[in-house]
């Protein structure tokens, strides 16, 4: 059988050389069929068809029927006129976008306290002076004394120590932020390359003047870390840890001493204690980061109503009209700012940018004016006060409402939200059923504390009513 086996291998070998030498003839191959490529058959009877329709644009303004002010009237009167949701007085202002004629008000007086409402003031004023590109820096520069340094505080109010990032060094924040870490690491490399390896470090924050604290703000502010002191200066807007509502109580001095943690962990050790100082006006720079964009800072701003980001930004206002960086200065910057746009300010009185104080004042027609500005063709460089307006039961301020009181409401009311103790507010834009899109304003301003969740919802139901309009 072994024998056998052998035989039957060693003919199969001869016959796979045979064939490949040619002398057992290969198998017939078959002819691949040719194919032939013919039109389409004439069209006969009943086949003709007609040329399509020319495509619809993309995108239409919906015109949609005039908005009448009986309309608006019949629609949210009695929600507005409801004092047992929304206090004793209530300012509304209703316009259709594109048209600054008022279709319907509710107040009398119309002045309100916009509580951060205000902030969509703030940053429209930040956008037309700055521009929305614009961006921020915090810089190293040389000291006064060989081997010195100072931190220069530029104004940035979203400066980080570390910035967020993944596992693939992907930012996980937006936008993303400048960081300090980022600032020791450059500063480092340059001290390596100079040989230094010991300095001592000052830091720099006369950006600012004027208290660092609003002195008409309430005095449980700053203790209860309801706010930070406003510098140019500090890490997380002045917070201990990122995220979370405890102030420290000198953001500069903290700021300055992680810088110095940081440049320790980079081999340079910092001598003593960081100390403010003053750098000199042609200091050379050592390093320096950059902030995210202007706009991207006014959207984090406007979402998330970021109070020691719009008090930075009113500040900057203040410094691009070559005013002194304070609070005082501006509030005089930012209407001066408004009133060139051709909204009167006239009537408003305002102490502050972030709308904390319960002394600001305005018409809730401003707020109004405010937005269509915004929002029309001729300042494009101020869109972004619209575009990232929260909206309702999916972003920012407003993605956790609407959903159970005003569910008409969900997706069609973009609104910027003011709250402070008895003050309850939405401003912004409405996509209403019949096509249109109204801008509004709706702040209560003398709720009973214990009415606070009640008048909330109360105005999300008139924001929702505004939707369903048939105007």
């Amino acid at each position: 059988m072994h024998k056998l086996g052998a035989a039957v291998v060693a003919l199969l070998l001869a016959a796979g050389a045979a064939a490949y030498l040619g002398l057992i003839p290969s198998s017939p191959t078959t002819a691949t069929p040719r194919t032939e490529v013919v039109a389409p058959p004439a069209s006969g009877p009943g086949l003709s068809l007609e040329a399509p329709p020319a495509a619809a644009k993309v995108l239409t303004v919906a015109k949609g029927p005039r908005v009448t002010s009986a309309a608006i009237e019949e629609m949210v009167a009695d929600a507005v006129d409801d004092r047992s949701q929304l206090g004793r007085h209530v300012g509304v202002a209703v316009a259709r976008l594109g048209d600054d004629t008022l279709v319907w008000r509710h107040g009398n007086p119309d002045l309100v306290t916009p509580a951060s409402t205000l902030k969509l003031l703030t940053t429209t004023a930040a956008l037309e002076e700055l521009g929305p590109a614009h961006t921020f820096s915090t810089s190293v520069v040389r000291g006064r004394h060989p081997r010195s340094l100072v931190l220069v505080g530029g104004g940035d109010p979203l400066l980080t120590d570390k910035a967020p990032v993944n596992a693939q060094g992907a930012a996980t924040t937006y936008p993303r932020p400048a960081s300090l870490q980022d600032l020791a690491r450059q500063t480092a490399g340059q001290l390596r390359e100079d040989g230094v390896r010991r300095v001592r470090l000052g830091y720099d924050v006369s950006l600012f003047s004027g208290p660092d604290v609003n002195p008409v703000w309430e005095p449980s502010y700053i203790p209860e870390s309801i706010v930070s002191p406003i510098t140019p200066l500090w890490i997380d807007e002045g917070r201990r840890v990122a995220g979370y509502a405890r102030r420290v109580v000198d953001p500069a001095r903290e700021a300055a001493d992680r810088f110095a943690a940081l440049l320790g962990v980079r081999g340079v050790h910092v001598v003593g204690s960081a100390t403010q100082t003053r750098a000199g006006a042609n200091a050379p720079e050592v390093a320096a980061v950059t902030s995210p964009t202007l706009a991207q800072i006014v959207q984090h701003v406007i979402e998330l109503s970021d109070n020691e980001g719009a008090e930075v930004l009113l500040r900057h206002v203040a410094l691009a009209q070559d005013r002194p960086g304070s609070f005082a200065a501006g509030v005089t910057a930012m209407e001066a700012t408004l009133d060139s746009l051709g909204i009167d300010t006239s009537r408003a009185s305002l102490v502050d940018g972030s709308g904390l104080s319960r002394s600001n004042e305005l018409p809730a027609n401003l707020l109004v004016r405010v937005l269509q500005t915004a929002a029309s063709d001729a300042h494009p460089e101020l869109r972004t006060v619209v575009s990232t307006l929260p909206v309702a039961g999916f972003s920012g301020s407003l993605g956790y409402r609407f959903v159970l009181d005003a569910p008409t409401g969900l997706g069609a009311v973009r609104a910027k939200t003011g709250t402070l103790t008895g003050v309850h507010g939405l401003a912004g834009l409405v996509h209403t059923s019949d096509g249109s899109v109204l801008v509004f304003a709706a702040v209560a301003d003398r709720v009973p504390v214990v009415k606070a969740l009640d008048a909330r919802d109360q105005l999300d139901r008139i924001a929702a009513l505004l939707a369903t309009c048939g105007c």
